[in-house]
């Protein structure tokens, strides 16, 4: 069976980005472990609002993976690169994990990462933690997310002062 890997960036204080969606306050300069794990991948998923911001960002980076973008508008069904998915999250993410292929990457937003933590579909969290405190945000698990018990596989420092974090769903 695929694994479906939240691979992150987060603040000190638990914010994937600004309110407004911006990410500016990320450390870009290095790779940070990210090319290798972009090879272990082969399919992404994305809600439609990280969708649109990483078409902010210029070309859409994910080009040579198998892609789709979860959206409530059932009028998108897909664009030159990614498919769009209007159907229930967890039972696509299921039947697509259970599809042959490399691991699946949740590359965000915040509205899906709540419902695969939620249903238990997220196997690994692989998270990038930014030695900057924003105040407020967008929050990497929103309040009431559902208890979940892991198991800390790994932990790396870079330079900067970053740390990685890898959990495993116990």
């Amino acid at each position: 069976m695929r694994k479906l890997i939240l691979f992150i960036a987060t603040s000190l204080d638990g914010y994937i980005a600004r309110s407004n969606g911006e990410v500016d306050w990320l450390l870009a300069d290095e790779d940070f472990g990210y090319t290798a794990f972009y090879r272990s991948i082969d399919t992404v998923l994305l809600g439609h609002k990280t969708y649109e911001q990483v078409l902010t960002f210029g070309d859409y980076p994910y080009q040579d993976k198998t892609s789709y973008v979860f959206t409530r508008d059932t009028s998108r069904t897909h664009d030159e690169w990614v498919e769009f998915v209007s159907e229930d999250i967890a039972e696509f993410t299921r039947s697509l994990k259970e599809e042959p292929g490399g691991n699946i990457w949740l590359v965000g937003g915040a509205n899906v990462i709540e419902h695969l933590q939620k249903t238990g579909l997220i196997d690994e969290y692989i998270l990038f933690i930014h030695p900057t405190i924003l105040g407020n945000g967008i929050p990497l698990f929103k309040p009431h997310t559902r208890q979940t018990e892991l198991k800390l596989t790994s932990t790396k420092i870079y330079p900067p002062g970053l740390v990685e974090a890898r959990y495993e769903r116990v």
